[in-house]
């Protein structure tokens, strides 16, 4: 099938899609507060005769512009929350409309909550007079409607990277080579260890059927974790004792396992080049530590392998192909949690380390 009819079925099968911007996020905020106030900065400057005056006025400004873009933001956060968790009952139009009217209301509300102190009154003067409430929550709307779209054309434009992660799942991530030795390695367990050779196979099965799964889909971090064993199983038969794994958990409770979100091969794809680069080099055993830890409302996973500098020197030097696929993870928690999320590479004493931070986000008890 071609790339093109892929994308479009890719597409096709997503379900409603949330295009209320998430208040809760970092980056929406921090964008959004940088967007309003040099807006705002920008306009006191061209009606203003000095910088200073402009500055004073800015100051004054913030006591009204503040409150109302942290109120607008948390509502629209929680109204993200709700479109999410329940697609249907939430058209795009009525999304689009809510980024209008909440910042327009929320406007009003605080105007009329802060018109009781004599400082805003007279500092505010003019929004008391006729017309002047309703114009602040119009610009107000303007600017949650601007910001709306802002976001929802940020969103597609990562669009292509997604369907771009799912091509690499299925033409990098299933490897030519990764399949015909797991074949083989299965073939010679047929005869001597027929039931190992047929869990072996189940779990290649249920390994391909989730390379194939979109990008964009969210699984549990149980869930992915069970997936990576089932892919180490298989390298187990091939790579015997050389393969060394040893799984650490520091402060994160089984309840967090089972519930905290993640992207769909997230992790499977960092262990495999952990495989590829740390322990297939390697004529001695070779220990890859799988660390995960949840502290802060944020979950951490880290990998370390041996650093062979003379064999792809870890996984620093990977070729394109690979290159493209550890880019697109780093893309992929790039669109889903924005600058709350980092995929970060070192090497030191002789292991290199991939360190994936992102925030915990529960998935809802019916799914599991």
């Amino acid at each position: 099938m071609p790339n093109d009819q892929i994308a479009d079925t890719a597409q096709a099968q997503q379900p409603n899609t949330v295009v209320i911007p998430d208040g809760c996020n970092l980056g929406v905020v921090f964008r959004a507060l940088i967007a309003v106030n040099l807006a705002v900065m920008a306009a006191l400057l061209l009606h203003s005769d000095s910088v200073m005056v402009a500055l004073n006025s800015f100051v004054e400004s913030a006591m009204l512009i503040e409150p109302a873009c942290f109120l607008s933001l948390s509502i629209l956060c929680g109204l993200h929350r709700l479109a999410d968790r329940f697609p249907l009952r939430f058209s795009l139009f009525a999304q689009r409309l809510s980024c209008w009217l909440v910042p327009a209301l929320v406007t009003i509300a605080v105007i009329r909550l802060l018109s009781g102190f004599d400082w805003f009154l007279s500092g505010f003067s003019h929004l008391s007079a006729t017309g002047g409430t309703p114009l602040a929550a119009f610009v107000a709307a303007l600017f949650g409607g601007a910001l709306q779209h802002y976001f929802e054309l940020r969103a597609k434009a990562f669009s292509p990277v997604l369907v771009e992660a799912r091509l690499q799942a299925l033409q990098a991530r299933i490897r030519p080579h990764f399949l015909f030795n797991s074949l083989n390695a299965v073939l010679s367990l047929i005869r001597t260890e027929p039931r190992r050779a047929e869990a072996a196979l189940e779990d290649l099965a249920d390994l391909i059927r989730v390379l194939m799964r979109d990008g964009r889909a969210m699984t549990t971090l149980e869930k992915e974790i069970r997936l990576c064993r089932q892919y180490l199983s298989i390298e187990k038969i091939r790579l015997g004792e050389r393969l060394k794994v040893q799984w650490e958990r520091a402060g994160i409770s089984d309840e967090v396992i089972f519930r905290a979100q993640i992207p769909t091969l997230l992790l499977q794809p960092l262990i495999e080049n952990a495989v590829h680069y740390g322990v297939e080099p390697s004529t001695e055993p070779a220990l890859i530590r799988i660390q995960l830890s949840h502290s802060l409302e944020r979950i951490e996973i880290i990998i370390t392998n041996p650093y062979n500098p003379y064999s792809g020197k870890g996984v620093a030097a990977l070729p394109e192909g690979n290159q493209m696929a550890l880019e697109n993870i780093r893309e992929r928690l790039s669109l889903l949690y924005d600058v709350e999320a980092q995929l970060t590479t070192t090497t030191k004493l002789g292991q290199f380390e991939v360190r994936a931070s992102f925030p915990y986000v529960k998935a809802a008890l019916a799914k599991q």
